[in-house]
């Protein structure tokens, strides 16, 4: 065990980050079994060993973004990480036999849990800081960046795509007159989403995003491309041109990866979301070439770092009334999750995308 703990104090010092030092990202470790869990199971064992009480740090946000900062994760590999990568590359994690596994995991945990920490429009996707500090006001911010971007009129027919509970719907048809057609797989998002959209022009449509029909003026999808997976990223873009207008928009907004990696974080996969994959450019690039124009790429990365911090704390003043349904490894588990995402978007190990998208020979949207 002393060996182990050498070589863990020295990788780390490399983010100068220190065991159980004083500083708020140090790791202070109860349980010496951390050590070799670390070792021996990567990330995995990081988090797990983190659910379980066996660390502890005043800024988890602050620890990875130190440690992904100074590419710790590419110096400790987790065992068979190349064979596992290379089995990936031939399985379709998110085909349509499959695809209700996160949201039979994730998504449908509660919505009193996932309304215990969004705004009022219940976005689980990052908001948009622009010239405002509070949470509420960014996500609405971001709600008629997207609107404006797709050039958003009343009248207007447009698809969603993977809409949760229905806030980006309901913003649409109430400022801006549209009518929606929003579909999901995630039973309590489609239960409460037509609730919340009630006697506007919203229609909530439970169905899997292959088998959407009709045409549209304009589609959205917003923070739902991360469970589509690279294999059907193609068949993504096609369904999405086959429904849209030949003069009509397309926003994908997505959290995207620097790099094309099969294999995406093990304690993500494990106990977040299973089965995602984040695309990188040259995955996007390929899925709509020949299919549509690149109109506008932007990165909105350092607004989820904010968006995510925001998430923790709303969720820690919740807890008291979470409890009664969640135990408290589930709390670590959660707070792991939001704080090492920020940290990762902190360290731009991660980014989060709008692109706009048109058809040959449409004409050029202003974007922004």
């Amino acid at each position: 065990m002393q060996k182990e703990k050498l070589f863990i104090e020295e990788i780390l010092s490399q983010a100068g980050v220190t065991i159980n030092g004083t500083r708020p990202e140090d790791i202070r470790v109860k349980d010496d079994r951390f050590y070799g869990r670390v070792l021996s199971d990567g990330s995995l064992g990081l988090g797990e060993s983190y659910m379980e009480g066996w660390w502890e740090c005043g800024r988890l946000d602050e620890l990875f973004y130190r440690i992904l900062k100074a590419h710790l994760d590419e110096k400790v590999k987790v065992k068979f990480a190349d064979l596992s990568s290379l089995f990936l590359s031939f399985v379709n994690k998110q085909s349509k036999s499959r695809s209700r596994i996160v949201a039979d995991r994730h998504y449908n945990l509660g919505n009193d849990l996932f309304h215990s920490f969004l705004d009022p429009y219940n976005q689980y996707s990052c908001a948009y800081f622009d010239g405002v500090d509070d949470l509420n006001s960014a996500q609405v911010k971001k709600l008629d960046l997207i609107c404006r971007k797709m050039a958003l009129k009343q009248g207007d027919r447009v698809l969603d795509i993977g809409c949760g509970w229905g806030g980006f719907a309901r913003y649409a048809a109430e400022y801006y007159g549209c009518r929606v057609t929003a579909v999901n797989i995630a039973r309590e998002q489609i239960d409460y989403a037509r609730e919340f959209c009630r006697s506007l022009p919203v229609e909530i449509v439970e169905c899997d995003y292959r088998d959407i029909r009709g045409t549209f003026n304009k589609v959205v999808s917003i923070g739902m491309f991360e469970h589509v997976g690279r294999k059907n990223y193609r068949e993504f873009m096609s369904v999405v041109y086959r429904c849209l207008d030949d003069d009509g928009i397309f926003l994908l907004q997505t959290i995207g990866n620097n790099q094309s990696f099969e294999r995406g974080d093990e304690w993500i996969d494990k106990y977040i979301f299973p089965n995602g994959q984040l695309p990188s450019v040259a995955w996007i690039g390929q899925a709509v070439e020949g299919l549509f124009v690149m109109e506008d790429w932007h990165n909105l990365g350092p607004h989820y770092d904010r968006t995510l911090m925001a998430w923790n704390e709303n969720f820690q003043r919740a807890w008291p009334d979470l409890r009664s349904r969640h135990d408290e490894k589930f709390k670590r588990m959660w707070e792991y999750y939001l704080l090492s995402c920020a940290g990762a978007f902190r360290a731009r190990r991660i980014q989060l995308w709008q692109i706009v998208f048109t058809k040959r020979g449409a004409h050029q949207p202003t974007c922004r």
